[in-house]
């Protein structure tokens, strides 16, 4: 059975962007709060880092290091609202950002408009 999004093995090899080595790896239990962006043109359309298309009206995110293809809750600090997001690429890599949501779930969340807010991503489940 293959696992949508699972990337196998180079979904778990580590990487270098502009100077900065990420390890991507499997964690035992994984809840942690920090900045949340989002991403939607001009990337909507180009390849993610498991090879599937950026579709910014899905329900996907970019996480620099949980195991791509893992299903994760993000909770919006500021007013509670909750989505499940499946990790299917790599990212940010900008300003200490803990991850970044497609448009979509930016739009549930409440704060495409301003772009940022504070979130807790917890992960649900892993492929691995």
């Amino acid at each position: 059975m293959t696992t949508a999004g699972y990337d196998g093995r180079r979904g778990l090899s580590p990487y270098t962007i502009q100077g900065v080595r990420y390890e991507p790896q499997v964690y035992e239990a994984y809840s942690t709060v920090g900045t949340a962006s989002w991403y939607g043109h001009p990337f909507h359309g180009r390849a993610t880092a498991n090879g599937e298309t950026y579709d910014q009206e899905a329900f996907t995110a970019a996480h620099p290091t949980l195991p791509l293809g893992t299903r994760v809750k993000v909770t919006n600090l500021a007013n509670g609202r909750s989505v499940l997001l499946t990790i299917n690429d790599r990212g940010p890599f900008v300003d200490d950002r803990l991850i970044d949501l497609s448009r979509m779930a930016a739009r549930r969340l409440g704060f495409k408009d301003q772009g940022l807010t504070q979130v807790r991503v917890t992960a649900l489940h892993s492929p691995l």
